[in-house]
């Protein structure tokens, strides 16, 4: 029958379903996106609960909060799972086989070995090297391995959603959230093809609301639901900081991690320091950090050059509104010498957020994330101290030269742009 039907009816029948399916497909992930704002006249340091209710979150007094750079995240890390007497759960998105692979597994094996209940959690994507020799040596020692999100077709809407959290609890007591990924080059020497990265270890009542955002997924995916002491025990007060998660991801709506830096953000009064290795800010953020320089702060971005990142295309998306920033007063600095891979920002030298969260729709849209709010003058001032260091060896871009760049490099970053939500 279709011989008799025109060319062009043809066509509309056999595109409708492809435009249609299109469609479908992109407004998976849609909500309104409105451009938010927040006018208050007060510091930070006094809207700490506020901040915490926007991004869907509730703040926690009595907590001890450890900051850890580089390579020694790891000692630490591997350290505290050695001291595991009931449970060790572990979420990551990037794993790849290596030394720190092997490091990684093998302590794993040993707790699971000694009869501690051990879940990994791991994104099918970010994992997939995982997916064979490695899941089966783990699950042979008896721990409890599982894929977020696994390519199927009956989850075609949504392929693109991805775990990117990176959480470890211990016992229900202690926790590590941040940046740090299982690669072995998160362990080499900067300059020699090494990456910069900051993790926070926890402990205090603060812990629960971490291993809340574990069971999240974990049950997500399993089914399996898991209570009682040797998870969820009683914390008591581990030291004075006020701390906050933002992890939510709710339908219809921006999720936390997008309400949580949007709020931070227009409540800076002095300094605004941010440190992220792929800063690519929306229109609405760009408005909201001018306006920030508008009122008298002091606005810097740290992040990673073309060459030392470890995808250029982010850069080169990130490039096409540096001109934009830089004429609203944004001071950017791009460091050459290592991937620097920390997702942290400082306000007014109080209050810091640091977690798994880049500043881009892909985390702030499409991920899961995990990012921590601190009140602590402390962790301001070591992480002011890291901006500082890094930024010192960067290159600051500044808007003369901005505008001198080629045509070539501008074609780059108008294309890379066009596609940025899916780098």
């Amino acid at each position: 029958m279709l011989e008799h039907v025109e060319p062009t009816t043809l066509a509309l029948l056999l595109g409708a379903p492809v435009i249609v399916l299109g469609v479908a497909l992109w407004s998976v992930r849609g909500h309104r996106n409105p451009q938010m704002r927040l006018r208050s006249g007060q510091p930070i340091d006094e809207l700490v609960p506020s901040l915490a209710g926007l991004s869907l979150a509730t703040p926690i007094d009595g907590n001890a909060v450890e900051l850890l750079e580089n390579a020694a995240f790891f000692d630490a890390l591997l350290a505290s799972i050695g001291t595991a007497r009931y449970t060790v759960h572990f979420e990551t998105y990037l794993w790849k086989d290596g030394a720190l692979s092997q490091r990684v597994t093998a302590a794993l094996e040993e707790r699971a070995r000694a009869g501690i209940t051990v879940r990994v959690l791991l994104d099918a994507i970010g994992g997939k090297q995982v997916r064979g020799a490695i899941a089966r040596q783990l699950q042979a020692a008896g721990c409890h391995v599982e894929f977020y999100n696994k390519r199927s077709l009956h989850r075609l809407g949504v392929l693109n959603a991805r775990t990117h959290r990176k959480i470890v609890v211990v016992d229900g007591r202690e926790a590590f959230v941040g940046g740090h990924c299982i690669v072995d080059y998160w362990t080499q020497e900067i300059g020699c093809g090494g990456v910069t990265d900051i993790s926070l270890r926890l402990r205090g009542p603060v812990v629960h609301a971490l291993q809340a955002a574990f069971s999240e997924n974990w049950v997500g995916q399993t089914g399996e639901m898991f209570a009682g002491d040797a998870v969820f025990p009683p914390l008591p007060r581990a030291g004075n900081l006020l701390v906050h998660a933002a992890f939510v991801k709710p339908e219809g709506s921006a999720s936390s991690a997008k309400l949580f830096y949007c709020a931070a953000i227009c409540l800076a009064r002095k300094r605004l320091w941010i440190q992220n290795p792929y800063f690519i800010p929306e229109p609405g953020t760009i408005i909201a950090l001018g306006e920030a320089v508008a009122r008298g702060v002091d606005v810097r971005v740290l992040m990673p050059s073309v060459d030392s990142s470890d995808n250029p295309l982010v850069q080169h998306a990130g490039h096409r509104n540096f001109e934009r920033l830089l004429r609203a007063g944004v001071r950017l600095f791009e460091y050459p010498h290592a991937l620097l891979h920390q997702k942290a920002m400082t306000i007014d030298g109080v209050w810091s957020a640091v977690g798994s969260t880049n500043f881009d729709d892909r985390s702030f849209e499409t991920n899961d994330e995990i990012t921590l709010g601190v009140l602590d003058r402390s962790l301001a001032g070591q992480l002011d101290a890291i901006f500082e260091r890094y930024a010192s060896d960067a290159i600051e871009v500044t808007l003369d030269a901005w505008r001198q760049r080629g045509l070539w490099h501008k074609v780059k970053g108008y294309a890379a742009y066009s596609i940025n939500e899916l780098l």
